[in-house]
């Protein structure tokens, strides 16, 4: 049953589209069951049916026609219960419903299996026989695997609108990818894949007039290829056995197959460009040797793949191989998105990100939060080669991606920029305003940054200070540890450009989503793993260097404080004072007139947060990190796109750790900072000012929406929505409250942005 299995799977996997996947499957799941009829039902989610889209033993005029509601018959209970179900006479089961249609007369044995992925039900796949009887467990069993495999073929079908295709020809309204809002905003531009070619399967199809010059970069990859080959068997021949050693000539004699070069060559002549007609070639061979009988040849499947891939590496290596939009907009997306490739694109040009993995407090998010860009993360397993280029809108706000969107939603999103456009000049008068209530209570509001490029957006925005920089950034975009005087003249120029305003510098931070290009951690669980503290106090040369960086910096200006990241135990609190107390020991010595900075610790781990009396006796001021607050509260990890729906710091059991917080710092006599990413949602914001935070720190794109929010409630209302808030069970509950709130407010406007 697992050969027939991987066989179905590769057929499907290999068919040219949509309605040929469809077509393949039903065929032989019904002739490996031995039944009567195999059919796929798709969901049509816009008319909120289920329709027919392929079957193999019904009447195949029905294909595209009949229609199950939602709710409607067994195909419908299948789909609400999210489970199998096995019936032995479906006729007598009380949902069954009869659609004269299909011609189903005379079928008893039903089994039904929904498609599903990411919790969302795609169609529901059937078989059904003549005979009375229940489906045994391997059979139920061998369905279920086959419904995994194609619900995933149908969740890449959903990006390219194949689905929609076939379920509304003659409706031509753009449909939504979901995914989870990263950064707010709403962007519109053409989609840019960096490091498109990594893969055969994401080779985009693409045209060229430049015959003579695609056939040169062919040849020209093919003869690298060859030469790698050659010089990795010649370097590697003592280390090898002669079976391994042959194995390179193997694969020279595959890269050199007339054939192979041929229809390549043949492919760029008929005018695609060189990259395509590789892919093409080499997938041919790779289907044939896959369903081949012999194991050996199937193996060298992957092979041919691996050389498909060495040569791409050199094509993509060309100088026009990756242009970016020479005019307009573009949006970056990728699997997973790094410093880098943000940086190789101008920032005029840079409308958006998506990714198809991380959560809003992935890295990357984060960054996006910081430049002001639109961003949409999670968006799950999507085919994205084929849509280089293509038209797509971005909606940070919703979580929302529509790829070449249709006339009308392009006219209303394009609205929708123009209403933001206004919002923020708008807001641009509270510039100079203090965040202050309407009855008088101040709040400090502070930016957040990581590079020294976000100076000027910071100090634009209003904020009073910087709360939180991320001081890793700066070792992210080098290919070393940065030296001692290379960090001191960077936080020189952070700490003057604010001074006497507060610069809170945190110690370097890396490790779970964050790392660096020239110290690579590799470990199963990242987030729960060597990182933040506990790798700088294991790697004191390091935290030392850039202790007294800091503090050099600091030299008469005295707007420094110092933040420790990433505290679970007062152990390491201890020991981190006593580095800091070293390194001020030191430079003293050599004649600096360095001044004790105050110190503080991030909460931001379970443990912390229920030790907060204790470190705060240690420490100047607490620091409340909800981004990991919430992940290691909840249990969820921020970059899984399975589960980044569950992540949500507006979670009664956050909300009441955050409140504990509070609390107990204050009890402590130390103020509590907040400056996780929550403190940039208005609704939130308030929320946070009633629980009694001492100051906020939000990106500085946030700054002044946080502002207007603030100076649009009293204390006293604010005090009662937190109390209103804390005696809420559900996240969703929370929300509604503050949306509600926010628009009583006259704040309608932005509550799009925490929707």
């Amino acid at each position: 049953m697992l050969e027939i299995l991987r066989r179905i799977v590769q057929d499907v996997g290999a068919a040219p589209d949509l309605s040929s996947a469809l077509a393949i499957t039903v065929n032989r799941i019904r002739a490996a069951m031995k039944v009567a009829a195999c059919t796929v039902y798709l969901a049509d989610e816009d008319n909120r049916s289920h329709v027919l889209m392929a079957t193999a033993g019904l009447n195949p005029q029905a294909v595209g026609r009949v229609r199950l509601g939602h709710h409607q018959g067994l195909v419908g209970l299948v789909a609400e219960r999210q489970e199998p179900l096995n019936v032995a006479d479906a006729p007598r089961h009380p949902r069954f419903h009869p659609v004269c249609e299909v011609c189903e007369e005379g079928y008893h044995a039903f089994l039904g299996v929904p498609l599903i992925q990411y919790r969302r039900v795609l169609g529901v796949l059937v078989v059904q026989d003549s005979a009375v009887r229940q489906f045994d467990s391997e059979e139920v069993d061998f369905l279920v695997t086959i419904a995994a495999q194609l619900a995933s073929i149908l969740n890449h079908a959903i990006l390219s609108g194949a689905t929609q295709e076939l379920l509304n020809p003659l409706n031509t309204h753009t449909r939504a990818l979901q995914g989870v809002a990263g950064a707010p905003g709403v962007a519109m531009g053409a989609v840019t894949i960096p490091h498109l070619l990594a893969d055969l399967d994401d080779v985009p199809d693409r045209l060229s007039q430049e015959v003579a010059s695609e056939e040169a970069a062919f040849h020209a990859a093919i003869a690298a290829v060859e030469q790698e080959l050659r010089e990795a068997s010649d370097r590697l021949a003592p280390l090898l056995p002669p079976t391994e050693q042959a194995l390179f000539t193997v694969y020279r004699m595959m890269l050199s197959s007339d054939s192979l070069i041929e229809d390549t060559l043949g492919g760029i002549r008929a005018g695609r460009w060189a990259p395509t007609a590789w892919r093409d070639a080499v997938l041919a061979r790779v289907r044939l040797l896959e369903q081949a009988e012999d194991s050996y040849l199937s193996t060298r499947a992957e092979d041919i793949r691996d050389l498909g891939r060495r040569v791409l590496q050199h094509l993509r290596a060309g100088p026009d191989q990756h242009p970016h939009p020479a005019a307009g907009r573009c949006v970056l997306v990728a699997e997973d998105m790094s410093v880098a490739h943000l940086a190789a694109v101008p920032p005029e040009q840079l409308a958006g990100i998506v990714c198809l993995r991380g959560s809003a407090l992935s890295h990357v998010a984060l960054l996006a939060r910081a430049m002001g860009i639109p961003a949409v993360m999670g968006l799950g397993d999507r085919p994205l080669g084929r849509f280089e280029g293509s038209d797509i809108i971005v909606d940070g706000y919703h979580g929302r991606v529509y790829v070449n969107p249709d006339p009308a939603t392009r006219a209303e999103y394009r609205q929708l920029m123009d209403t933001e456009a206004a919002l923020t000049v708008g807001l641009g008068k509270l510039r100079d305003l203090p965040a202050e209530t309407q009855d008088g209570y101040h709040i400090p509001l502070y930016a957040k940054a990581g590079l020294l490029t976000d100076i000027a957006a910071a100090r634009d925005s209003g904020a009073e200070g910087i709360g939180l920089y991320r001081t890793e950034f700066a070792y992210m975009v080098r290919e070393s540890f940065p030296s001692e005087d290379e960090q001191y003249q960077i936080y020189r120029r952070m700490l003057a450009a604010f001074a006497p305003q507060p610069v809170v510098m945190r110690t370097l931070d890396i490790g779970g989503d964050k790392t660096l290009p020239y110290f690579t951690i590799e470990e199963n669980n990242p987030f729960l793993g060597w990182r933040g503290m506990r790798f700088t106090l294991d790697h004191p040369e390091i935290f030392v260097t850039q202790l007294r960086a800091m503090l050099r910096a600091n030299v008469e200006l005295d707007n420094l404080r110092i933040l420790f990241p990433m505290i679970t135990t007062v152990e390491e609190l201890d020991e981190a004072l006593r580095l800091l107390a070293r390194a001020d020991q030191e430079l003293r010595e050599e004649g600096w007139p360095v001044t004790r900075p105050p110190v503080g610790v991030m909460i931001e781990v379970p443990s912390a947060a229920w030790q907060t009396g204790q470190l705060a006796r240690r420490a100047d001021f607490l620091s409340v990190g909800t981004n990991d607050l919430t992940q290691y509260t909840l249990a969820v990890d921020r970059d899984n796109a399975r589960v980044a729906g569950l992540y949500d710091n507006l979670h009664p059991a956050v909300l009441k750790t955050v409140a504990y917080i509070i609390e107990n710092g204050h009890r402590s006599g130390r103020p509590v900072n907040l400056c996780g990413e929550m403190a940039a949602d208005p609704g939130a914001a308030v929320l946070l000012l009633g629980m009694g935070v001492d100051s906020l720190s939000a990106s500085a794109t946030s700054v002044p929406r946080v502002k207007w929010a603030i100076r649009s409630f009293s204390h006293a209302e604010a005090r009662e929505l937190a109390r209103q808030a804390l005696e809420l069970e559900t996240a969703r509950a929370v929300r509604q409250l503050l949306n509600d709130a926010l628009r009583r407010a006259g704040l309608g406007e932005i509550v799009h942005e925490s929707a």
